[in-house]
């Protein structure tokens, strides 16, 4: 571990905007919810008819985990049941940045030069992502007691997420030693967290049911911090389960870091034929190889939020259905279909800045693709910079609208499934009024990657800032003109709502302004630029 401590500061440096930024943001958004629900649900009673449609709701129950009470604190714990995954995202994602991407591009090779032991860059990256955790944990708890919410169930709260954070910072630890490519790491890392996510998910929904799968549950590390329970039980095992997983993970990864070559991993490259075929001899046929594997992986998941967002819309009718109060303000409103039409403008809002994160990830793909040398042999041929551009921004710009529509479409048709009485396509539109902002966040990519490249992930602080927004602007009583610098802001609220073209035609006009300064850029820089 010799030099670790200059590379914790080395992490730190570099990591200085996008860590305070999913460590804040994904701290203080629980704390948005006490206000919501207090407001919603002003009574005990309100409280309890929420909650016992809510926990026997397969749709809510595979969103979110499931409610054990109707307490404030066990109402807002459950409703931020999906933010213990986007926690254990950033963790994997960061450990794997700081350990096989520094590998992959040779930034491991020059600290190596250096008095540093071999384990210390594995080390500083995993002390790093757990002290960010504990950081979020801390804001966690702080804003839950600054909501006068009990002190033993706002440590649990904050102990949930992160111990989510520090399970699968140690997963990103051990896929970072099984191959040689830090995509390939993503992939598998990810991959683990979608099938921890889907045993919870399965064991949860079987657990209202026959409850005979209930025990795929405890088969995830996603399940055991869910299985905590704060502000109900407080369960201490499940954390101490958690935290056993998480050594034993973290203490493996390191074995197998001394177990492989430099620059390897355990799993041996799959070696291509010596010539390319002929379909792969193009700029746009490279970029679709390069991209399918990240296009099609997407497109799975918002199929699968599509039809868990479908099926838990039949439980927000019902809740209208059995409260009176709740059935009088949405009459006034336009009656059930006017809260199916929000709650569906509301989910296309959260899908398209799920869209948007993917439109950031496949244009930074240049940036990958130049910090590798990739680009500069590419671009030693007959192809182009513009060209070259094109054909990743194709999938920017498209990408998004082929996830936007399956995710509307299994939407409405889920919905319709389960006894919904709205038109298949009703999610469709709200989803595809998306596509404008979208691009628009695409755009900002281009131009960081085309004017500023070293800057370029400061699309994702673009993206979070987008997201506090939206998911708490409004909560948090930010200025108008503040919520105005979000792109999603302008989307009509469809559907529902008033189909205006003009925002959307403005926010079309600022993407191509924004792109088309970042491919002028890109074409008057120098290639690579490190």
């Amino acid at each position: 571990m010799t030099g670790a401590g200059r590379l914790v500061r080395l992490i730190l440096r570099r990591d200085r905007v996008l860590l305070p930024l999913w460590v804040v943001l994904l701290g203080v958004i629980p704390a948005s919810y006490v206000a919501s629900f207090n407001g919603l649900f002003p009574t005990a009673a309100a409280r309890q008819e929420y909650a016992d449609v809510s926990m026997h709701n397969a749709g809510f129950v595979a969103l979110y985990g499931r409610l054990t009470g109707d307490s404030i604190g066990e109402l807002v714990a459950w409703r931020a049941g999906f933010i213990p995954v986007m926690i254990a995202l950033f963790s994997l994602l960061t450990v794997i940045r700081h350990t096989r991407a520094d590998e992959e591009a040779g930034r491991t090779e020059l600290i190596g030069a250096a008095p540093v032991g071999r384990r210390a860059q594995l080390g500083a990256a995993l002390l790093v992502t757990a002290a960010a955790n504990v950081v979020l944990g801390a804001i966690l708890t702080a804003g839950m007691l600054a909501q006068g919410l009990p002190v033993a169930g706002s440590v649990a709260f904050g102990a949930e997420f992160l111990l989510a954070g520090w399970a699968f910072a140690a997963v990103g630890a051990i896929a970072a030693q099984l191959t040689s490519s830090a995509r390939s790491a993503r992939a598998i890392a990810a991959l683990a967290l979608g099938v921890a996510w889907l045993l919870r998910l399965a064991g949860d929904i079987s657990a209202v049911g026959s409850g005979t799968l209930a025990w795929l549950s405890w088969l995830s590390p996603i399940g055991w911090v869910q299985h905590i329970y704060p502000y109900g039980g407080d369960r201490v095992w499940p954390a101490v389960l958690t935290v056993l997983f998480t050594a034993a993970a973290g203490a493996a990864a390191v074995v197998l870091l001394g177990r492989r070559d430099f620059g390897a991993g355990l799993l041996p490259d799959r070696l291509g034929p010596a010539t390319a075929a002929p379909g792969l001899r193009s700029a746009p046929a490279l970029a679709w190889r390069l991209h399918r594997g990240l296009l099609i992986g997407w497109t799975v998941g918002f199929a699968a939020l599509g039809t868990v967002f479908g099926g838990v819309a039949d439980g927000v009718a019902d809740l209208v259905r059995d409260n009176d109060a709740m059935a009088e303000i949405f009459a006034r409103m336009g009656g059930e279909s006017a809260l199916v039409n929000t709650y569906f403008a509301s989910i296309a809002g959260m899908l398209g800045l799920l869209a948007a994160g993917y439109a950031v990830q496949a244009t930074l793909r240049m940036r990958d693709e130049e910090g590798t040398g990739h680009a500069e042999v590419v671009l030693g041929t007959a192809t182009g910079r513009l060209r070259w551009a094109a054909s990743h921004l194709a999938f920017s710009l498209l990408g998004p609208t082929v996830l936007l529509v399956v995710a509307g479409l299994v939407e409405g048709l889920v919905y319709r499934a389960v006894g919904g009485d709205v038109a298949p396509t009703v999610a469709l539109g709200g989803a595809l009024a998306q596509l404008p902002a979208v691009w628009v966040l695409a755009a900002v990519a281009l131009l960081l990657f085309g004017v500023l490249p070293r800057l370029a992930p400061a699309a994702w602080g673009v993206l979070a800032a987008c997201a506090l927004m939206l998911l708490v602007g409004t909560t948090l009583q930010f200025d108008q003109w503040v919520l105005d610098l979000s792109p999603f802001t302008h989307i009509p609220h469809l559907p529902g709502g008033d189909a205006s073209v003009t925002p959307l035609v403005v926010l079309t006009a600022v993407a191509v302004a924004l792109g088309a300064a970042g491919l002028y850029g890109l074409r008057r820089r120098d290639i690579p630029v490190g």
